[in-house]
């Protein structure tokens, strides 16, 4: 097996369009949680969300192709360009082994509800040809490769909610196994609209607070439900003695992935938390390090039985040892991204292992028996960190979990 290591990094988030910026705002604890600005919610309960702002498609994209996409194909592009940038990774790989692996939890869905709408109110011929282009989940993958040439392996992920790490840690086994040399990997969605505001909101899974610092509140007793927010993110996973060869700058080495499915229901986590735990306990494998110096970043989304089920997770694979780990969530701060979560998510778990810096769960007040971890409240810390870990929990019961830590060359 092949060592595997991040060597580039791009982020469109609620709390920053570039990763600099997010990073910044996690570590500050800015709440990118506000009122919806996009289309009136007058008749809706749920008035909140995370929504991407200040965002200029034309930075990475030129008219015609940004009128010819949907907002996700945008931000998948941005987040992309970024971490491609960063990398140099640019004209320096095999074009054919260099891969996509990147996903969406939902896709298009503006698109949808436009094209639906021509289709009723103005008839079938008015149904725009770029409707299916500019839909489908895999455009991201698509569109991304077409911008960087990259002919190796290209493939669409959709976990929902575990998409991006789910992403990531398929295009760390695949360069492991000689596969390919470097893989763009990540998870984008773009999905704050009328349609699926009231329908996560009927199926009971979003806050209606409308008090945005007591909305997404993760671990805490008053938690009601997720926000729902929007971004992209990115990585460029690259083989390690490719990335030393061409000198590039080295982030973090992939030390561990682990991927399961509750098959329990296809919204609510397993009480038992079985499966999550061996996702997590699969990531670590025979690594041991003191648990002071792990990071966790939790999927920590707020729900009532998430955070509990996570907490659940946790203490099934480290037992006592769950109390003494570093732990936030930070959708606290982005709210819950969808397909994109892990990939941003991923991306914090990096900055926190390079600078030895806890992020935050912002407006914790109220502690809960059930989730009684300590999840970091309102203010980052410092801390040693030697492993990093991310973890998401997607409807239909998919888990996963990746693991980063420090490069010894």
């Amino acid at each position: 097996m092949k060592r595997v290591v991040i060597t580039g990094l791009g982020a469109v988030t609620p709390v920053g369009n570039n990763v600099a910026d997010f990073w910044q705002s996690l570590k500050d604890g800015k709440n990118g949680i506000d009122l919806i600005t996009r289309f009136d919610t007058e008749d809706l309960k749920v008035k909140l969300a995370a929504e991407v702002r200040d965002f200029d498609a034309s930075l990475y994209m030129d008219k015609a192709e940004v009128r010819k996409s949907d907002r996700f194909v945008q931000y998948a592009v941005a987040a992309a360009s970024q971490a491609v940038a960063d990398s140099g990774i640019e004209g320096n790989v095999d074009s054919s082994r260099f891969g996509v692996y990147y996903g969406s939890g939902i896709g298009g869905f503006e698109t949808f509800i436009a094209e639906t709408n021509n289709l009723n109110n103005r008839g079938p011929a008015r149904v725009s040809p770029l409707f299916i282009p500019k839909m489908i989940p895999n455009m991201a993958a698509g569109n991304i490769a077409i911008k960087f040439k990259a002919n190796g392996p290209c493939i669409c992920v959709s976990t929902a909610c575990a998409t991006g790490t789910t992403a990531i840690g398929e295009a760390y086994r695949t360069i492991a196994g000689g596969y390919a040399d470097a893989i763009i990997a990540g998870g984008v969605d773009a999905a704050i609209t009328k349609l699926s505001i009231a329908a996560f909101d009927n199926c009971m899974a979003l806050c209606e607070s409308q008090d945005k610092d007591a909305a997404s509140i993760p671990f805490d007793k008053r938690r009601c439900g997720f926000v729902m927010g929007e971004g992209a993110g990115a990585l460029i996973v690259e083989e390690y003695e490719h990335a030393v060869k061409r000198g590039a700058t080295i982030y973090a080495e992939v030390v561990g992935y682990g991927s399961t499915c509750d098959a329990h229901h296809v919204t609510a986590p397993d009480p038992e938390a079985t499966y999550s735990a061996k996702a997590i306990r699969d990531c670590i494998g025979d690594i041991r390090v003191k648990p002071e110096s792990i990071y966790f970043n939790a999927h920590g989304t707020s729900t009532p039985m998430n955070d509990k089920t996570e907490t659940q997770a946790l203490k099934n694979v480290l037992g006592e040892d769950a109390y003494k780990i570093n732990l936030s969530s930070t959708k606290s701060m982005t709210g819950h991204l969808l397909g994109a979560a892990g990939a941003i998510e991923a991306i914090a778990s990096i900055m926190a292992l390079r600078e030895g810096i806890v992020p935050p769960t912002i407006n914790y007040k109220e502690a809960d028996g059930a989730c009684d971890i300590n999840c970091t409240p309102n203010v980052a810390k410092k801390a040693d960190i030697e492993l990093s870990l991310s973890a998401s929990l997607g409807f239909g019961g998919h888990n996963a979990c990746i693991g980063f830590a420090k490069v010894d060359r």
